[in-house]
């Protein structure tokens, strides 16, 4: 079939202005950062978080020369409750309160299922699931106290769909599914939403470092445009769940994708 072409980029509308967001793994090209530019088009004020340093800086850096004073950074790793803590800690700190969180981090990988390691298992799910949760968790007991907030996390379509090599990130988002309806129900009494987005092929620089080749043109193939997202196409959709039009949506989580089975 012939490729859809990408539609143009959506300009920004206002939607998040006067808002305080935190977004992990926003370092460079990924949904996560695309997530941080298109939420500081829409007027909010971002922290950026990532685990690796030099990145986080640089991007920040190029974030800082178009929207000054609006964005901050935050080394975190989410595997480590103390920095994530600290993380929050800071965001408070710098805006007083905390109104949205994308959590985006997420660690994949290749392996059959009968040659697996322990070690690539729990990591893969320690980054995945568990730092989702230790976000989710911090979050919630600062949105508590302030009384409202969103929560958007990053599922996969891995999440509902076999892919063979994928058992333990297929695994990690399936449970960031569950995680978020399950956040999503005992939030609600704060005043507090939470939902996920389901991405399927959204290509970035490193996914193309970790995937061959010939799996992107396979998956690609698959899609009903007959390409892959951009980035900021799924970001947009989060903008969609951060923002008031989604106001009565919580627990779900949104595929964002063409695939055909």
């Amino acid at each position: 079939m012939t490729a859809v072409e990408s539609p143009a980029y959506v300009p920004g509308h206002g939607l998040l202005r006067g808002r305080t967001a935190v977004i992990t793994a926003a370092a460079g090209a990924g949904i996560g950062g695309a997530t941080a530019r298109r939420f500081l088009e829409e007027g909010a004020r971002v922290l950026i978080s990532d685990a690796h340093a030099r990145r986080l800086q640089e991007y920040e850096t190029e974030l800082g020369r178009e929207f000054a004073g609006a964005v901050a950074s935050a080394v975190c790793d989410v595997t480590d409750d103390a920095q994530v803590t600290a993380l929050f800690d800071t965001a408070v700190r710098l805006h007083g309160r905390l109104d949205i969180v994308v959590n985006n981090a997420g660690l994949g990988g290749t392996a059959t299922l009968a040659d697996m390691t322990d070690e690539q298992w729990s990591k893969v799910l320690d980054v995945t699931l568990n730092g989702t949760f230790r976000c989710t968790r911090a979050a919630l007991r600062s949105m508590r106290e302030t009384g409202g907030g969103v929560i958007v996390n990053n599922a996969s379509v891995l999440g509902w769909r076999a892919q063979a090599g994928q058992a333990h990130y297929a695994a990690a988002k399936a449970g960031v599914m569950a995680l978020t309806r399950c956040a999503a129900m005992e939030a609600a009494e704060y005043g507090v939403r939470v939902n996920a987005v389901s991405p399927s092929l959204a290509l970035h620089p490193h996914l193309a470092k970790v995937t061959t080749p010939g799996l992107l043109r396979e998956l690609t193939a698959r899609e009903a445009f007959g390409r892959h997202a951009e980035p900021w196409e799924v970001a947009n959709v989060i903008v969609f769940l951060a923002s008031g039009y989604s106001s009565y949506m919580t627990g779900e989580v949104v595929a964002v994708s063409s695939r055909h089975p």
